[in-house]
């Protein structure tokens, strides 16, 4: 009995732990097109907000923008590159040709999760003009 009641009070704290250090984070990102890579002219603008449970890696997201020059075409969290460098898809965002607000959620993977924490991940929306991304902006806390 002594033996179930120890084992019983260890899980307890092991769960108590777990669960305060279980964190959700946010990150945001202003979206242009200058700073997509490389630059491109367009007087569209826009917005992400991620947040991430880092107990059960789940992202939720929610990404506007305003003034692009056609409809978008598709929507993306890319992970693995800094400022200035590309990297391929990480996180499809909402359905094809998405509209504004584009909100959901997806899990992310260790490598995805490790990268948005160093500044490695941005948000991008693409048109059919601008192909390769419109406006982009790099998560950061």
């Amino acid at each position: 009995m002594r033996k179930t009641a120890t084992v019983i009070g260890l899980l307890a704290a092991a769960a108590a732990f777990t669960w305060a250090n279980a964190a959700t984070v946010s990150y945001k990102a202003n979206l242009a097109s200058n700073a997509e890579v490389p630059p491109v002219q367009s007087p569209g603008k826009g917005s992400a907000q991620v947040s991430v449970d880092t107990a059960t890696k789940q992202a939720t997201y929610k990404v506007e923008f305003t003034g692009l020059t056609g409809p978008a075409a598709a929507a993306h969290i890319h992970c693995g590159a800094a400022p200035g460098a590309n990297a391929g898809v990480a996180v499809p965002l909402g359905a094809a040709n998405p509209a504004s607000p584009i909100t959901g959620s997806a899990p992310l993977t260790d490598a995805q999760l490790a990268d948005l924490q160093a500044g490695k991940c941005y948000v991008n929306v693409h048109t059919a003009a601008n192909k390769g991304g419109e406006i982009r902006g790099q998560l950061a806390p």
